[in-house]
């Protein structure tokens, strides 16, 4: 064929434009291929110890038990669907259970219990062998100010608690701790309790850090904060024989200012590039923004307007960057107002205030789902039930029909490819990729179940429908 654009002229042209593709590729690389935890606990810091993850677990499944006792009962506090033709006694509940666990998959899925059995299940095995992901040790809001005499001491004994846990691998997957903000009023005790911690931690651990430590910095509000936490890393990592980089950072959205600044715009990237690589993610503190908004207490809760307004600006701020996006916590506690033996009418308003508090918070998290966080805040081992019900329904809901779906489309698209056609729906084939990686890093469905999809867990694990499609290409060349 004739063209008319000389080779030089082009490649000029080219070299410019990939210059700028690739820094636009380094600013945006995509989604971080690292499990992210579906929720983190804060805890007071002069409550933390060494085996919180076994406290967490048993308490979670004490409650779980105590207030979901079948899955026909749990299914209806969630209102999952099919739930409420299920029976209430007992004797019905157990056989029906134990018919249903007899079935196939395929023959389970047609029964009106099926999401109920299946998530009821899923939660169950979730709260005996994994129940806490991540935990954050507080020092801000859930250590609230104390004499710097105290805040000492309980640094130095929470780092000793961390080490130990580190010795027992008692810890969760996940931990970190929450320094007070780096305001004018504040650096100085944010900064002092971080030196302590580390510096205990360090010194009892024999130079290491946990897997998966991070320190929060909440309420930022300009980019100098960050600035300064990164070279309080620095000068640490130095001190303390550290490798480079490993001391890594989460933020708090907490106030109007991290969502617009004085000049009307988003300041959320300018946030990360002062971390200099060190953040791994953002997370919404849902009161004290709400507050800043100038929301009344009784208004205060996840799902009001003002929340899915800096969900979405955060989340467009920061999509692509590999920044892990967490929402904030229900703050009603699934715990009954009566304690010790129980009249049967005191078990029953136990039950009904813990079955509220339980839908309330899964209401909340099922509206985080929908708004693409898939992390969010716990404070109470109670509530580790709804968390694990809200996540594992969201996915289990439509397993079946995004399995049919990704197969279809995948056979679709590589036909598509092999013989050469436009493809120019890889957008809807990452979607639903996304689904299932998004499923399986959550914990909602198994490895076995991916591969009812007929991708293999090699081409899950490239993340990139386009990279499946090329690869299978090329296998059937050859």
């Amino acid at each position: 064929m004739k063209t008319s654009l000389p080779t030089q002229n082009k490649n000029e042209i080219f070299n410019k434009l990939a210059s700028a593709n690739l820094t636009f590729r380094e600013v945006y690389p995509g989604e971080r291929p690292d499990r992210q935890p579906v929720h983190t606990v804060y805890g007071g810091a002069n409550l933390f110890r060494y085996d919180i993850a076994d406290y967490f677990k048993e308490k979670s499944l004490k409650a779980f038990n105590t207030y979901a006792p079948d899955f026909c009962t749990f299914g209806k506090v969630f209102g999952l669907e099919g739930a409420y033709a299920l029976p209430d006694g007992e004797d019905e509940i157990n056989a029906l259970s134990d018919w249903l666990g007899t079935l196939p998959v395929e023959k389970r899925i047609q029964h009106p219990g099926f999401l109920s059995y299946e998530v009821y299940n899923k939660v169950k095995r979730k709260l005996e062998t994994e129940a806490l992901e991540d935990f954050r040790i507080d020092f801000e809001d859930g250590f609230g100010n104390r004499s710097n005499q105290e805040e000492d001491k309980t640094a130095v004994r929470a780092a000793k608690e961390v080490a130990k846990g580190m010795s027992l691998n008692a810890l969760p997957p996940f931990i970190g701790i929450r320094i007070k903000p780096f305001t004018e009023e504040m650096k100085e005790r944010g900064v002092r309790t971080l030196d302590i911690f580390l510096t205990a931690l360090v010194e009892a651990s024999g130079g290491k850090l946990p897997a998966n430590f991070v320190v929060m910095l909440p309420k930022v509000t300009i980019s100098e904060q960050v600035t300064a936490l990164v070279e309080i890393f620095e000068v640490l990592e130095s001190q303390l024989n550290l490798p480079e980089g490993s001391l890594k950072m989460e933020m708090m959205v907490e106030t109007t200012q991290s969502i617009m600044d004085k000049e009307g715009v988003n300041p959320l990237y300018r946030f990360i590039r002062a971390a200099k690589g060190r953040c791994v993610g953002m997370h919404f503190g849902t009161y004290d923004y709400t507050a800043s908004c100038g929301i009344t207490a009784v208004y205060q809760e996840m799902d009001h307007p003002v929340c899915d307004f800096a969900h979405h600006m955060t989340k467009v701020a920061l999509a692509h960057t590999g920044i892990w996006l967490s929402d904030g916590a229900t703050n009603t506690m699934p715990i009954g107002p009566h304690r010790g033996e129980l009249t049967p009418a005191q078990m029953a308003e136990n039950r009904r205030v813990v079955h509220r508090s339980w839908k309330k918070g899964y209401d909340h998290i099922r509206h985080s789902l929908w708004n693409g966080y898939y992390q969010g805040w716990d404070l109470n081992p109670a509530q580790l039930p709804m968390r694990y019900a809200a996540v594992f329904a969201f996915f289990m809901e439509s397993y079946h029909d995004a399995v049919d779906r990704l197969r279809t489309f995948v056979d679709k698209a590589a036909r598509a490819t092999l013989i050469g056609d436009v493809f120019d729906d890889a957008a809807t084939g990452q979607g639903l990729l996304n689904f299932f990686l998004k499923a399986l890093n959550s914990g909602a469905i198994t490895e076995e179940e991916v591969l009812a999809t007929g991708l293999t867990l090699e081409e899950f694990r490239s993340r990139s429908f386009k990279t499946i499609l090329e690869n299978r290409k090329h296998k059937k060349q050859s």
